[in-house]
């Protein structure tokens, strides 16, 4: 009896000594594989813009970060069920993501595109360079008919609960035969495979594939912000967490003043990506 009873108060003592461990650190949640907003290198270590990013703004906050891995599609539901305290995953501010969870202002902004292998009949669409879907105006109006158009009966690969996903489904660009997959990667690698007439997600992310791939991905159409996508990428935090919010918006304010979110943008994307 006595040695179940030390058993037990050494479990408890265990507990309690691992959960001091990370009391002071913020664990930040991202999904390692969405490059080079997020991603992993050969040796498997979490990398990119978010995951650099998120060490510079706890040092702002004066407190140790910690990246959890999680899926995408439950990345929600992972923070309201406290596996991490904050979301930095490429994660743009909606507010249908808003009726669950707060966001901190944004930090990059994430434009979309459509992405095609080079020789595609969808390659050199005639639309404007970019669209806005906040508040369509004509030219943005003539650029979804377009697009409608072009699109009808095609397959368009894209990684399932995101923005990208919601246009699609919306009917903004007519009904388009939608496939969905866990990850950008699969979405990548169908693509070049030609399971995919086009694809759709962050520009940026299509850049990054054809660079290290070397596969002929090319974007196409215009590239897409506001509306559906968003207003910008920020921090993910939970309601209930207000002085958390507070924390991660006065260190992005730092960090944006002090260069460091425009330097870590052109380092990962080769452009200013930064809000």
């Amino acid at each position: 009896m006595n040695i179940f009873k030390k058993t037990i108060f050494s479990v408890l003592l265990s507990l309690l000594v691992m959960g001091n461990v990370y009391a002071d650190k913020i664990r930040i949640g991202t999904e390692g594989a969405y490059p080079p907003w997020n991603s992993k290198n050969e040796a498997g270590k979490l990398i990119g813009f978010e995951v650099e990013l998120a060490y510079t703004l706890c040092r702002y906050i004066g407190q140790q970060c910690v990246i959890v891995e999680q899926d995408w599609d439950g990345m929600i539901p992972a923070l309201i069920m406290r596996k991490f305290d904050a979301i930095m995953a490429g994660m743009s501010i909606t507010a249908e993501r808003q009726k669950a969870i707060s966001f901190s202002q944004g930090y990059a902004d994430e434009v979309a595109s459509l992405a095609v292998m080079k020789g595609s009949s969808l390659e050199g669409l005639d639309t404007s360079a970019g669209i806005n879907l906040t508040k369509p105006n004509a030219a943005a109006k003539k650029d979804l008919k377009t697009l409608t158009a072009a699109l009808a009966g095609k397959t368009v690969c894209v990684q399932t609960a995101t923005i990208h996903q919601n246009f699609l489904d919306s009917g903004d660009v007519g009904k388009v035969n939608v496939r969905t997959y866990k990850t950008q990667d699969e979405v990548n690698l169908d693509l070049a495979s030609g399971r995919c007439d086009a694809a759709l997600a962050a520009a940026v992310a299509f850049s990054d594939y054809a660079e290290k791939s070397g596969k002929p991905v090319v974007l196409t159409g215009p590239t897409f912000s506001g509306g559906a996508f968003g207003n910008g990428v920020g921090v993910g935090i939970r309601k209930d967490d207000t002085e958390l919010l507070k924390k991660f918006n006065a260190a992005i304010n730092k960090a944006r003043k002090n260069g460091d979110i425009s330097r870590i943008a052109t380092k990962w994307f080769g452009f200013d990506a930064s809000m």
